[in-house]
């Protein structure tokens, strides 16, 4: 299940693509098939090694284009082990809602990508996320958790005063919502009613049906589970970075 649509962000053959708190690497196996380069980075050591071993079974199962290479960097994303302008592409998804010093890693995110050079982050939604925090404390209030609520003209202005302009924005994954609250309601995994919703969810994912891809997109604008922003690097910024 992708959060990021990459080819609206522009992925494609040959670009130098870096997925930033990549997890299990889903945006980057995604970028891989599109023939990518890409770097799959995160502060955990057992999601990269999952990450790389999927994208190893991709290669030798010929589901890259040519050209796509994929490599895993355990690293903090304050302190982005890369020079400046390195990359084409950066995803951030799912990743500064967790970190305390999101200013600190915006800072890097702008500055690794290259003059004109997009970024896509996403976090989740204000309306749906209070509702979490309302429900649950046990929800974010853990190690590793959710440390802020963003409102989207909040994050809007973040990422901005780092030299990047957003080119677009979407709202997504609003069946899953409902899940998230059940679950904060009733968080024990023997619960009736989140384990059968996590099922259809899983069904959803799996097989796609048309019927719940259109239920869906009509509900993503009300109860869209994440907020995901399209941003640009300014030249200006690159200039910048690069002195």
């Amino acid at each position: 299940m992708l959060t990021v649509d990459l080819e609206r962000l522009g992925v494609g053959p040959g670009d130098r693509v870096l997925d930033v708190g990549a997890g299990g690497g889903r945006h980057s196996h995604q970028a891989l098939r599109l023939g990518a380069r890409v770097t799959v980075l995160d502060l955990a050591r057992d999601g990269l090694v999952d990450a790389m071993a999927v994208s190893a079974a991709m290669l030798a199962a010929g589901e890259v284009d040519t050209g796509g290479t994929a490599a895993a960097v355990q690293a903090d994303a304050l302190r982005l082990p890369f020079g400046a302008c390195t990359f084409d592409r950066v995803v951030a998804s799912e990743v500064l809602e967790h970190v305390p010093q999101d200013q600190a890693a915006m800072a890097e995110f702008a500055r690794v990508l290259r003059p004109g050079g997009t970024l896509a982050v996403s976090v989740p939604r204000w309306g749906p996320e209070r509702i979490c925090w309302a429900l649950s404390s046990e929800y974010h209030s853990n190690p590793g958790g959710h440390v802020r609520i963003y409102r989207g003209h909040e994050l809007l202005r973040r990422l901005e005063s780092h030299g990047l302009a957003v080119t677009g924005h979407d709202h997504v994954h609003a069946l899953h919502s409902p899940y998230w609250w059940l679950r904060c309601i009733r968080p024990s995994d023997r619960a009736w009613l989140p384990r059968q919703y996590h099922r259809l969810l899983v069904w959803d994912i799996v097989h796609r049906p048309r019927l719940l891809r259109l239920i869906e997109r009509r509900l993503d604008p009300v109860l869209g589970k994440s907020l995901v922003l399209y941003l640009r690097k300014r030249e200006a910024e690159a200039r910048l970075h690069a002195a």
